[in-house]
C-alpha cells in the first residue's frame, strides 16, 4: 500500500485531498502548521483514523523536516500563503514561505518519491491583461509579471518559483514532478476571502445593495472534488512526469454578475445588485484549455456549477448558523 504525505493538509484542498485518499484506502500522513483547521471536525475526524498520522510543524524551519518520516511513495506540496488579503498585505511574508518550503522540500527528497506541486492560473494574469495571452489557455503560452512591485503579484511569483525550483532540482535527486496549476477552484470550507463564499456568506446576512465587484468579469470554476480527481490521476500517470498540466473546469465561463443571480436565488434573496469595479489586477477572464489534461488522464469535470454552488452554499449556510 502506497503512503503519502500531504504538506499544507489542513488546507483549502489539502483536506478534500487528505479525506479523499483515506476514502481509497490510502495510508497518508498530513502536515500542517494549523494556522487553520486546528479545532475543525473534519481535522478531528481525520486524527480518528487509523491510516492517518497529523504533524504539526512550521515547513519553514529547516529542523522542521527532520522529524517527517520517509517511508512514503508520494508527496503532495499543498501548502503555501494564500489569498488575496494575505498577498497584498504581506507580500514579502508570500515570496519568503512559499519560496522556502519547496527550498526545504528539495533538500529533504531521496529518490524514488512523486512529487506534487500545486501552481496557480495566477501566472497568467499579466499575458491576459496585455492581450498576448489567449482564453482559453493553454500551458505553453508565456507568462509574464507585468508588474514586480505590485503585491498582489507576488504570489505567482513565488508560484513560477516553485515551479522552477522543483522542476530543476527533484530530477536530480532521483524523484518525478507534476506541476499542476489550478485555475479557480472552491467549493465547502475554502474560507471567506473567495468569490463563492464570500458572496454566500453576504447573501445569507441579506446585504441590500448587494456589492458585486467586477460583475462584467468571466471565469472558469471547478468544483475541488473534479481538482482532487484531477490531482489524483496526474499522480498515476507517468506520462505526466515533468510536466505543468492545468486542473480547472473548461465547460462553463461564468459571468460574474450571473454567479452572483445563483448566489441570490439560493439564499432566497432579492436585494438591489449593485455593480463595482473590480479589484486591482484582477484579470477580466480566465478559463484554462484542459487538452493536456485529457490527454493524459481522460479527466473531465463532473460537478456543474449551479450543483457546486449549491453544494457550497448550503456548507456555509450551515457553518453560519
Amino acid at each position: 500500500m502506497t503512503r503519502a504525505l500531504v504538506l499544507g493538509g489542513t488546507g483549502f484542498i489539502g483536506l478534500h485531498l487528505v479525506e479523499r485518499l483515506v476514502a481509497d484506502g490510502r495510508r497518508v500522513v498530513v502536515v500542517d502548521d494549523f494556522s487553520r483547521g486546528r479545532n475543525d471536525q473534519r481535522v478531528a475526524a481525520l486524527r480518528d483514523s487509523p491510516l492517518v498520522e497529523i504533524v504539526s510543524a512550521d515547513l519553514t524551519a529547516p529542523e522542521a523536516w527532520s522529524a517527517l518520516p520517509r517511508d512514503v511513495d508520494e508527496v503532495y506540496l499543498l501548502a503555501a500563503v494564500v489569498g488575496v488579503r494575505n498577498v497584498e498585505a504581506d507580500p514579502a511574508r508570500v515570496l519568503r514561505v512559499n519560496t522556502l518550503v519547496v527550498s526545504h522540500l528539495l533538500d529533504w527528497l531521496t529518490p524514488g518519491r512523486r512529487v506534487f506541486f500545486s501552481s496557480t492560473s495566477e501566472v497568467y494574469a499579466g499575458g491576459v491583461d496585455a492581450g498576448i495571452v489567449p482564453v482559453p489557455t493553454a500551458e505553453d503560452v508565456a507568462v509574464m509579471i507585468a508588474d514586480v512591485t505590485s503585491p498582489r503579484l507576488a504570489y505567482a511569483i513565488s508560484k513560477l518559483a516553485g515551479e522552477a525550483m522543483l522542476l530543476h532540482g527533484a530530477p536530480a535527486r532521483g524523484c518525478a514532478t507534476v506541476v499542476g496549476r489550478f485555475h479557480n477552484v472552491y467549493g465547502p470550507r475554502m474560507g471567506a476571502d473567495h468569490v463563492i463564499p464570500e458572496m454566500a456568506l453576504r447573501a445569507l446576512r441579506g446585504e441590500d445593495p448587494f456589492r458585486v465587484w467586477g460583475a462584467d468579469q468571466y471565469r472558469a470554476f471547478c468544483h475541488v472534488d473534479d481538482a482532487v480527481e484531477a490531482v489524483l490521476r496526474l499522480m498515476a500517470t507517468p506520462a505526466a512526469e515533468g510536466q505543468i498540466v492545468h486542473i480547472g473546469n473548461d465547460s462553463e465561463q461564468t459571468n460574474i454578475a450571473d454567479l452572483a443571480k445563483i448566489v441570490l436565488r439560493l439564499a432566497g434573496v432579492t436585494p438591489t445588485v449593485q455593480p463595482l469595479p473590480a479589484p486591482s489586477r484582477s484579470v477580466h477572464r480566465r478559463c484554462p484549455d484542459l487538452t493536456r489534461l485529457r490527454r493524459l488522464t481522460g479527466f473531465e469535470p463532473t460537478v456543474p456549477l449551479e450543483e457546486g454552488v449549491r453544494r457550497t452554499f448550503e456548507w456555509y449556510r450551515t457553518a453560519s448558523t
